[in-house]
């Protein structure tokens, strides 16, 4: 038995890692359990990183109230996790005299939602705004913004791991059975014993759901495609820009969104698919994302496209219908509270869904608050962002600051070794990766990927096959070069 307490969520995504720090404001023994080695490991580091505003949802849905509630919640939030954000803003263009009408209908649904200063603007007026950007007319959402979605997941694990819950892992669940009143729930790392469920398992929460009994719920895998542009391409826009969208149950279509680093995003597509693993790009969405991109932004250099990459999404509507089902946050038995299709907006709505989940805990059990309870985490500034007198203050004091691993994003040696003691203890190329940028230059990792294999062996005594790329199922070395041995092992 590895353990008991009183509530355990599964899946430490956004959504998870987000209710596990609002239980840890308060006495209640919590664990958070994750499959991967590391928090974040899938849809919420794969996505646009926007903080939306509530025009897509109708009025009196879960995904417009709790999306309102959620960004409203976000600037608090940031602050005491100390995640950048910004409030660049939002134009969703009409190039047509239809798509006039269907602003105008956005316009209405944001207004219902309560969203704040949304304004229908002349192509003029966006033009003096988005140079590069033609269009009849757009809808401008001042308040819309962006965010590393990645760092904002770590932060919430990390705020809830020092305010006392205990966070596993590389710990699948593999069965889970009622018993007295409460939950046994055997995973890979031993067996768990609950008082109350929390599945926020995100593409697997359908599964996870079916281990009891529930198995009414069905997820539809759907895959984003993006591409990002180089750094240099970052005055091409000054805040997102969207397309009307397409007349696609849940699909915003492609859109272009800028990123804190300076990088643009293109995308995503949307492909329903069969494997939930599948998570390749092809060249038929790319060839999409280009089309898409070229209709919003004509002048869209495409020879700086650096990177393609994608996410899948877990979707509840079937492909076939044409108005989007709602998120499902229910207590479907006793002590066991599904979150099942939380998709968009489920980043911008997760501080709104912990506190809608915890309620219904509190309805169940006697809660007190902490005391102690401590709200804030800081960051250690980059390297790359601190002025050349504290730079050479902190290679002063430890020369591993004056010793660049990835030179693209100006990451030091001792910020990769910082990132590979993170408290989760993922020793991966992507757990560098997600807290340092090393990699996600214009070489992406062409450079410092070496280096941070280096490192890897010689200050953590790995050897070649332990090196991961993100977790078990991708070694980053697979057979010997020229009969070299290692130790007695593969190279």
């Amino acid at each position: 038995m590895r353990g008991k307490s009183e509530v355990l969520v599964i899946g430490a995504g956004v959504v998870g890692c987000a209710i596990a720090r609002e239980l840890a404001k308060f006495k209640i023994e919590t664990v958070l359990l994750e499959k991967e080695n590391d928090v974040g490991s899938g849809v919420s580091k794969g996505n646009s990183g926007v903080l939306h505003t509530g025009l897509y949802y109708p009025k009196g849905s879960l995904k417009a109230k709790l999306c309102v509630e959620g960004r409203l919640m976000f600037p608090k939030l940031a602050k005491q996790l100390d995640v950048p954000y910004k409030l660049c803003g939002k134009h969703v263009i009409a190039r047509t005299d239809e798509e006039l009408e269907d602003l105008k209908g956005l316009k209405a649904v944001g207004e219902d939602n309560g969203v704040q200063g949304l304004t229908i603007i002349s192509g003029k007026e966006l033009k003096k705004r988005e140079p590069n950007v033609d269009a009849l007319s757009a809808l401008h959402s001042p308040v819309a913004g962006i965010f590393p979605p990645y760092l904002f997941t770590i932060a919430l694990a990390e705020n809830a791991l020092n305010n006392g819950v205990k966070i596993y892992a590389n710990t699948k669940v593999l069965t889970i059975k009622e018993v007295n009143s409460g939950y046994k729930v055997a995973t890979t790392q031993g067996v768990f014993y609950t008082e109350v469920i929390v599945n926020s398992a995100g593409l697997y929460a359908d599964r996870v759901s079916a281990m009891i009994g529930l198995d009414k719920y069905k997820l539809y895998p759907c895959r984003g495609e993006y591409l990002i542009l180089d750094k240099k391409c970052h005055e091409l826009i000054n805040s997102m820009i969207y397309p009307v969208p397409p007349k696609v149950a849940g699909v915003l279509g492609v859109h272009l969104t800028p990123t804190l680093d300076g990088n643009i995003l293109i995308g995503p597509s949307a492909e329903f698919i069969n494997e939930r693993v599948d998570s390749r790009t092809t060249k038929e969405k790319i060839q999409q994302l280009i089309e898409g991109a070229k209709s919003l932004l004509p002048s869209i250099p495409l020879n700086e496209v650096i990177y393609a990459f994608s996410a899948v999404r877990s979707k509840i509507t079937p492909p076939e219908e044409k108005e989007s089902r709602d998120f499902i946050i229910r207590e479907d038995l006793d002590n066991f509270i599904n979150l099942i299709g939380i998709e968009s907006p489920g980043l911008t709505s997760s501080p709104a869904i912990a506190k809608m989940v915890f309620q219904m805990i509190r309805r169940k059990m006697d809660v007190k608050e902490k005391i102690d309870f401590n709200p804030i985490r800081r960051r250690t500034t980059p390297f790359s962002e601190s002025s050349r007198i504290k730079q050479a203050s902190l290679i002063k004091g430890d020369p591993a600051y004056g010793e660049m691993v990835c030179r693209c994003e100006h990451v030091s040696k001792r910020e990769v070794l910082d990132a590979l003691n993170n408290p989760f203890l993922a020793r991966t190329i992507s757990a560098v990766k997600y807290r340092t940028r090393a990699g996600m230059g214009r070489c992406h990792g062409g450079f410092c990927l070496p280096k941070i294999v280096e490192i890897l062996k010689e200050e953590y005594g790995m050897l070649s096959e332990e090196i991961h790329l993100k977790n078990l199922d991708s070694p980053l070395f697979i057979g010997t070069t020229k009969g070299l041995r290692e130790k007695g092992k593969s190279e």
